[in-house]
């Protein structure tokens, strides 16, 4: 009776795992074949990448008898898997460079079915996007591993043997191969990790396997398609957002190794190149036309960007001019006002309808002025910031500096029937080229249909003696530049008879007046020099007593007339600012004004250090969202946000 109960335990126990693993064991088999087993295992990478393969026949290089020309040096830790050229000697600079294989004539055939370029890219074996090479290179070409050109075997030392029987420099030049041979296997077995590596390698495998999704002979194995579209969607999932290896999940390192064996999987199943390689074009095409799409988004986003007034700015001119209308005539007032007129003090000169980058511009000059009771400063702005750019000065004064605002439409002498611009810039034809108007045969960029073009604000510059008719000299600032330094010395600064004084822009060909004036045109060809130097504004001495002399006002009026139609040139008021001032431009140091901060982010911090002018020129002012941010401090930190008005307005750097 003991008996039973104990033989039935027994069966249970022992005989029931050894059925149920027969079963399992005879169910694997049957799905997955034997060659399909050992090909997988052949394609496993090892993780031990400086080591061979000792499973697949290794060539010796004692049977070859005579090198075919072909050069191949393996990025592997053994030190005697690396040598150089020039006589054993690395180029200066570049120790431990990797060099990539050289096949011979002779070896074109093999080359072509082993060793093609796109089966490099499509294989696992290939450089990927992060540096890595794998080691199973060296086991598809193992008989091209010790090869060498009959030149290189006379001078490279590869074994001990031959260096003994090298003399003089080429034993020095093998001993120092030796040496960085040494040292690069030293880099590489201390096993730094590449930055960012895995990430790289996964965005590479979802190339490659996008790659194999759409070619002929795998969509005929639909377990392979079916296997890879998992692996696809499980490596887009490990992936996500992830721009550095700090973010990828734990598990990712499996799903690399179970991708990397499916690739591998599918480069035995595709041997077409040509299919692959058309592949690659169309999605290189493919890719390139959605980059040229999204950059011509991104160009209509910044300059939507730099044309819209944010919420803050458009609620603070209407804060303060209700403040403004608020006050008695007598607190409208500025003080010192007989200054404004005196010809030995310093005058500056600043158009703009942005009261907080004013307010910038005048505050950094005054700080860093030595005696800011000689500095005049003279605002002029349009009729609908009159009141509130009063109203901000008033209530935050310049220090000693003496201020002064005026309304362009309070000077009746500038109309349509004295300036050629003011006529051009109201007539119906103008508006409809800015505007793009349905009539008109504008220019598709997006910069020419900038309102800012239209505001007679801009062009102002160009009437700075009938402006002050009792001043010798100005000193013109834009509104998007921020002052770091005195500039007191520039009125002292020797013109030798120029009207303006500015900093030359020569350091790129796109500042040369090629860029700026239609050279097509016989008159502009005729009267001007392509390749000369174009110059900044921002920051400009004018020499009022010059200007009247060689009647620049009239100059400036001839050649808009001429330009009527825009052939000569297009827009702005650096063109004709180029044509006006030819020949009567004196060239100032370059430490005076320091342009780009408005567009590029390379601007050298040594340069902007020195200057006495920084100049946010581009779209990307510092009062916008989408200024540069490493420059905006520059900027906000003459900017008082503590300041009542700005906080009402939700103002915050």
């Amino acid at each position: 009776m003991n008996r039973k109960p104990v033989l039935i335990l027994l069966c249970v126990t022992v005989l029931a795992p050894i059925v149920l693993y027969t079963d399992r064991l005879s169910s694997f088999s049957n799905s997955i074949s034997i060659n399909d087993f050992i090909e997988e295992g052949a394609n496993l990478n090892l993780s031990n990448e400086g080591e061979k393969l000792h499973a697949l026949p290794q060539e010796s290089s004692d049977a070859l008898k005579e090198p075919m020309g072909v050069v191949y040096f393996d990025n592997s830790s053994n030190s005697d898997q690396i040598s150089a050229l020039n006589g054993g000697e690395l180029p200066p600079g570049r120790p431990g460079e990797h060099k990539s294989r050289v096949l011979s004539a002779a070896d074109e055939g093999d080359r072509t079915e082993n060793g093609s370029v796109i089966a490099q890219v499509t294989s696992k074996d290939s450089v990927t996007d992060d540096g890595l090479q794998k080691s199973k290179r060296e086991a598809d070409f193992p008989e091209k591993k010790e090869i060498k050109t009959e030149k290189q075997s006379e001078q490279t030392p590869l074994k001990s043997e031959s260096r003994k029987q090298l003399p003089g420099r080429e034993s020095r030049n093998a001993k120092s191969a030796d040496k960085q041979s040494s040292a690069t296997a030293n880099r590489q077995s201390s096993n730094t990790p590449i930055p960012d590596a895995r990430v790289r390698q996964l965005r590479d495998q979802l190339i490659r396997a996008k790659v194999y999704l759409g070619l002929g002979s795998t969509k005929t194995n639909p377990h392979f398609i079916k296997e890879l579209r998992v692996r696809i969607r499980e490596v887009q999932r490990a992936l996500g957002d992830a721009t550095k290896d700090s973010d990828l999940p734990k598990s990712v390192n499996d799903k690399m190794k179970a991708m990397e064996q499916l690739l591998a999987k599918g480069k035995q199943i595709q041997d077409d190149c040509s299919a692959v390689i058309k592949k690659l074009r169309a999605m290189l095409h493919s890719t390139e036309e959605q980059l040229r799409v999204h950059k011509k988004q991104t160009l209509f986003l910044t300059q939507l960007a730099a044309k819209t007034l944010p919420k803050g700015l458009h609620c603070l001119p209407l804060r303060l001019s209700t403040e403004y209308y608020s006050l008695s005539p007598s607190q409208q007032q500025f003080p010192n006002q007989e200054k404004l007129e005196d010809p030995k003090l310093y005058h500056y000169a600043l158009f703009s309808d942005n009261i907080l980058a004013a307010a910038v511009v005048v505050n950094s000059t005054v700080i860093h002025a030595k005696n800011a009771a000689n500095h005049v400063f003279h605002i002029v702005t349009d009729r609908l910031n009159y009141a509130a750019m009063r109203m901000w000065f008033i209530a935050n004064p310049p220090g000693k500096a003496t201020i002064q605002v005026q309304n362009i439409e309070e000077f009746t002498w500038l109309n349509a029937s004295y300036s050629p611009v003011l006529k051009q810039l109201g007539s119906q034809s103008m508006i409809d080229y800015y505007f793009r108007a349905h009539r008109a045969n504008s220019d598709a960029n997006l910069k020419y249909r900038n309102p800012k073009y239209l505001s007679i604000l801009n062009h102002l510059r160009f009437y700075l003696p009938e402006i002050f008719p009792k001043l010798d000299k100005v000193v013109f600032l834009d509104d998007d530049i921020v002052v770091k330094k005195d500039l007191t010395g520039l009125w002292s600064i020797n013109l030798k008879g120029k009207v303006n004084g500015a900093v030359e822009t020569c350091g790129e060909n796109f500042h040369r007046f090629d860029r700026y004036l239609n050279f097509s045109n016989p008159l502009i060809a005729k009267n001007f020099d392509p390749h000369a130097c174009g110059w900044a504004y921002g920051m400009n001495v004018f020499d009022l007593s010059e200007w009247r002399k060689q009647k620049i006002t009239e100059i400036y009026h001839s050649w808009q007339k001429l330009n009527h139609d825009r052939t000569l040139w297009k827009l702005g008021t650096l063109p004709p600012g180029l044509i006006t001032f030819w020949n009567r431009t004196f060239a100032l140091d370059r430490s005076w004004h320091v342009l780009g901060l408005g567009y590029n982010p390379n601007v050298s911090q040594k340069d902007i250090e020195r200057a006495a002018v920084i100049h946010y020129n581009g779209n990307m002012k510092p009062w916008l969202e989408i200024g540069i941010p490493k420059f905006r401090n520059y900027w906000s930190k003459f900017v008082d946000y503590d300041q009542a008005y700005l906080r009402d307005c939700n103002l915050n750097p």
